[in-house]
């Protein structure tokens, strides 16, 4: 995976991460197929804030795997946060 350092970090966009917490803190970078493989692999491993937030995170993740040709599959656990 490409290495995301501070510096490329911080010319990302909040859109180009599938949650922002309420201090603005940035989780799961999804600006490449690389990161996103990533995040839905983290993503049972990330504390978020409410429900609310997590289908949210989930939801961004299923969108950007479909955006880079990712299939997740049917038991992903993003998959099935994005639908409750």
């Amino acid at each position: 995976m490409a290495e995301l350092n501070d510096e490329k970090r911080n010319e990302l966009g909040n859109r180009d991460f599938a949650y922002v917490d309420q201090q603005g803190e940035r989780h799961l970078p999804i600006h490449d197929e690389a990161h996103v493989k990533n995040a839905a692999a983290r993503f049972s491993q990330t504390h978020f804030e409410n429900a609310a937030a997590k289908q949210r995170a989930a939801r961004q993740i299923v969108a950007a795997a479909q955006k880079h040709g990712i299939e997740l599959s049917e038991d992903d656990v993003v998959k099935q946060a994005a639908q409750h």
